[in-house]
């Protein structure tokens, strides 16, 4: 908490919008920052990174952690990712979940200082690291397979088959039906699910067919617990990680971090 009233909070605020010569909050229920109150939250973030690098090369200035904002996909946060988080101390974490194919825009928007993306760039003001890539299985439960499946994975078959969605931007169900040739993108019905772990156990359970990413489901599948809907069907989705360049320096021991446990999960990427 600042320990201020809230009169003491606007009026500071205020103070500062006058100084830079706009507004910096867009004022509503609830308040959000605006272009220049975001380069200003950008500026502050890169300055403290710079502080702690500079803190690590002279010890005796002393820091406190930095929190720092990264965008990750729920996929990439429930395989490899909390393992980096883990070797590098000093850092505060602020996880923004979002899907691989919209990561990238909280970068480009400045409301974070790195991202796991499926975008490889170029984009202005960020280096761009290949990672690997992601790869993913359709799975079901034998019993759904053989309710709905019955007599194949056809494209009647999947407009009455209930799949897994993470979100409204989540488009791998869709992608990997496109990539099979069944000529089926879109209407399919589909359960809501917005967490990763819980699309392998609502798999198991029967309750749909999803796309999980291959670490998740090698042991369910090895077992028989689950079974691909077409067999040997994988989909890889390539991960990159993009960062803004003016805190590069600071950011390298994190940098590290993630590619040694990307490298430890992900397929190599493709040449």
């Amino acid at each position: 908490m600042l320990g201020l009233t809230q009169s003491a909070v606007s009026q500071r605020i205020r103070a500062l919008e006058e100084r830079v010569g706009a507004m910096v909050i867009r004022r509503g229920s609830p308040s959000v920052a605006t272009e220049a109150g975001l380069r200003l939250i950008r500026h502050f973030e890169e300055v403290s990174l710079m502080e702690r690098a500079l803190a690590e090369a002279l010890p005796g200035i002393g820091a406190d952690p930095v929190t720092l904002r990264i965008a990750v996909n729920a996929d990439s946060l429930a395989t490899w990712v909390i393992p980096a988080l883990a070797q590098v101390p000093g850092f505060l974490f602020d996880l923004v979940i979002d899907d691989q194919d919209f990561s990238q825009d909280w970068l480009r928007r400045g409301e974070v200082a790195a991202a796991v993306t499926a975008h490889a760039g170029p984009l202005q003001g960020c280096d761009t690291i290949s990672l690997g890539r992601l790869r993913y299985r359709a799975t079901a439960s034998p019993a759904y397979m053989a309710r709905w499946f019955g007599d194949g994975v056809t494209s009647g078959a999947l407009l009455r088959a209930p799949a897994l969605t993470f979100s409204d931007k989540d488009a791998l169900q869709g992608d990997w039906i496109a990539s099979q040739g069944l000529g089926v993108r879109a209407g399919f019905p589909s359960h809501r699910l917005a967490s990763t772990h819980g699309f392998v156990d609502a798999c198991l359970q029967g309750l749909g067919w999803g796309m999980n990413p291959e670490p998740l489901v090698t042991s369910h599948l090895a077992s028989g617990r689950l079974v691909e809907l077409i067999s040997g069907a994988a989909h890889d989705v390539p991960l990159y990680w993009q960062y803004a360049r003016l805190t590069s320096g600071a950011l390298e021991p994190l940098t590290r971090a993630v590619r040694r446990a990307a490298a430890s999960v992900l397929l190599s990427a493709l040449i």
